[in-house]
């Protein structure tokens, strides 16, 4: 886990792993918690053996105001799904807290001076974290479609091999002929409350509704609600207010015409005391119940059922335990891909060209206080609509 920090006269390199393709990409970048403008002298984005400047209102240095967004200058490059695009990042200024995301299951390459060119840094610092990037729009073909896996660390990879794109997203994203689904799974996100990011109710407008070409939202969520508490000495969650907020996350998407899939809460009895509590795990099992017999969702997968070790229900299969009694390794993250039903996951959309997201990186807070919600609406780009793809 990468804690917050800032940067100062130092090159930022991250590869973003593009869950589908496209005839062109912009870069997003955020500034969101920053306490003051963020200054980019200088930056590129890396496509193939392409080294293209990266630019903003054609300029290649730029400043993203302090709790704003920007979004870079078209990349007229194609890209294929499942490819990597490099972005390297030059801050001349001392930043202070960076905007980030602390557990994308990747790295940030981070060295001094100004090497947006050099095609390879010696002298790296190495730290998992994803820092001033939200995301990867390409210009996708008419009839792309887009679903936003929306939860915490089962989606954000927590557990699973860094740099190896063996997120529960990028295994369910290999198994779709259409479409692709955008991970906005953040690492000890709540339903109910904030603690890591906002909650998911003050979150679903920012990280669902805003992306373009979005049809259906998968979820993922509680499992902080019940574990986390018993570390601060609180009780979990109640099981009538966890069904209160996933119906409401129901309803909020229905209404803006999307399709929601709910999994069951995974598992966690291993990961010891004061984090699988009693009251916790049978609240689990309650919810969990009501998941399966509510007709409140579209459809279910059942990840509980899918890496749960048949012996002990409450824990995850040893086979597929990351380590900690709460997590998933690369084996148990493609089970989890493998609960959702594709029957329940068509993507296709009928409309014009346009920008959709490839990869994004929903973003933490790196430390109180933060400054007014950003509106995530997207940025006009000059030739056609826009729509967007993420990791």
């Amino acid at each position: 886990m990468s804690r917050p920090r800032g940067f100062a006269d130092q090159t930022v390199r991250q590869v973003l792993h593009l869950a589908g393709g496209g005839e062109a990409l912009r870069v997003r970048l955020t500034n969101r918690y920053g306490r003051a403008p963020l200054t980019v002298a200088a930056a590129t984005v890396a496509v193939g053996r392409r080294l293209v400047p990266l630019t903003v209102d054609g300029a290649e240095r730029f400043v993203v105001a302090a709790g704003e967004e920007a979004v870079s200058d078209p990349v007229e490059a194609p890209v294929a799904a499942g490819e990597d695009v490099v972005v390297s990042l030059y801050l001349p200024e001392r930043t202070g807290l960076a905007t980030y995301s602390h557990r994308p299951a990747d790295v940030a390459r981070i060295v001094d001076g100004n090497h947006v060119t050099s095609p390879a840094l010696t002298g790296v610092e190495q730290v998992e974290g994803r820092y001033y990037l939200s995301g990867v729009d390409v210009l996708a073909p008419p009839s792309t479609a887009i679903a936003v896996a929306f939860g915490d660390s089962w989606f954000e990879g927590v557990g699973t091999t860094v740099g190896a794109n063996h997120r529960s997203v990028d295994f369910l994203n290999r198994r779709l002929d259409h479409g692709w689904v955008v991970n906005q799974g953040i690492a000890g996100n709540r339903l109910l409350r904030d603690e890591i990011g906002e909650h998911a109710l003050a979150r679903f407008d920012r990280d669902v509704l805003s992306i373009p070409a979005v049809t259906h939202v998968l979820v993922h969520l509680g499992i902080n609600d019940l574990a986390l508490p018993g570390l601060l000495g609180e009780p979990p969650a109640t099981a009538g207010a966890l069904v209160e907020g996933f119906t409401t996350l129901a309803d909020r998407a229905h209404r803006a015409g999307l399709k929601i899939l709910v999994a069951t809460i995974g598992p966690f009895a291993g990961a010891g005391p004061g984090v699988s509590t009693p009251a916790g795990l049978a609240i689990r099992r309650v919810v969990n119940d009501w998941i399966r017999t509510t007709d409140a969702f579209d459809a279910v997968f059942d990840v509980a059922a899918a890496v749960a070790d048949p012996d002990a229900p409450d824990h995850i299969h040893p086979a597929l335990d990351s380590g900690d009694g709460m997590h998933l390794n690369d084996r148990g993250a493609e089970a989890m891909a493998g609960a959702v039903h594709l029957d329940d996951l068509v993507l296709r959309s009928q409309g014009r060209s346009q920008r959709v997201p490839v990869t994004s990186t929903s973003i933490t807070n790196p430390g109180p206080p933060s400054p007014p919600a950003l509106d995530r609406s997207a940025a006009g780009v000059p030739r056609r609509p826009a729509a967007r793809v993420r990791r």
